[in-house]
């Protein structure tokens, strides 16, 4: 009996834990995006636009933009280090140079995490400082 309900009293516990993390990962993400907001009005919002729909032909859109979406780190990187050379993004040609902003992994890691999170745009896996800092060019 004392084994049962040691058992149930960890239970409880680990489920609280589990909770909590879920929690302060939420509230972190809605941090991130609020702070990646800045960033993007900053830096972002010429060539994407305010809407995320970027500008036909020269500027892909970020608003549910399959490649965002499907490529994480090749977001990241031409966020940290520019973008030259072609892409498709939901079916159409862009080739135009992205320039590297000089953001500092932080405020990479939060304007990826405000544009995975806008416009149609979902994603529950936060992108953080470690996995920036992770990108090599």
């Amino acid at each position: 009996m004392k084994y049962l309900l040691s058992s149930i009293v960890f239970l409880g516990m680990l489920i609280v834990a589990c909770g909590s993390t879920d929690k302060e990962q939420n509230e972190n993400l809605k941090k991130s995006i609020e702070r990646g907001s800045v960033v993007y009005k900053d830096f972002c919002v010429v060539c994407h636009q305010t809407n995320g729909e970027g500008v036909e032909n020269a500027f892909p859109p970020l608003a549910k933009a399959d490649y965002l979406m499907n490529n994480r780190m090749e977001s990241i990187r031409a966020i940290k280090f520019g973008q030259t050379g072609e892409i498709i993004v939901n079916g159409k040609k862009y080739n135009n140079a992205m320039a590297p902003l000089g953001l500092y992994d932080e405020e990479v890691a939060d304007v990826m995490n405000y544009i995975t999170n806008s416009w149609g745009n979902v994603n529950n896996d936060m992108v953080t400082t470690e996995e920036v800092a992770q990108i090599k060019e």
